[in-house]
């Protein structure tokens, strides 16, 4: 990876790590359009002020954009949210892994019934 593509993942990944952004793009992936309310609603447990600061930036970033109909994708913002779908594919295998490993770590802790 160059330095120039270094930088770029960096820049995008502090974009990303700012609280609720991500799940800005995550429910806006469907391709509808929600507006501020629905879309606050959709996040749940985000303020207004940190929705809006979101809203600013992920526009400034040209992955979201606002029309009549509310808030939607940009083309970029639909490709990054393609993307995520492996992190869901992912996360979905994590968490089974996750919960097994707690099932083996539960049965091992528990004493054992034999005479």
């Amino acid at each position: 990876m160059s330095a120039k593509d270094h930088a770029a993942v960096i820049q995008l990944f502090d974009l990303l790590e700012s609280r609720y952004a991500m799940r800005v793009i995550w429910a806006l992936s469907d391709g509808h359009p929600q507006t501020f309310r629905l879309l606050q609603d959709s996040i749940g447990g985000v303020t207004p002020n940190t929705l809006n600061t979101r809203l600013k930036e992920l526009r400034a970033a040209r992955l979201v954009d606002h029309t009549g109909d509310g808030y939607r994708l940009t083309h970029q913002g639909a490709d990054l949210a393609r993307r995520m779908v492996d992190v869901q594919q992912f996360a979905g295998r994590w968490a089974q892994q996750q919960a097994r490993a707690a099932m083996a770590v539960s049965a091992a802790a528990q004493p054992s019934h034999a005479p």
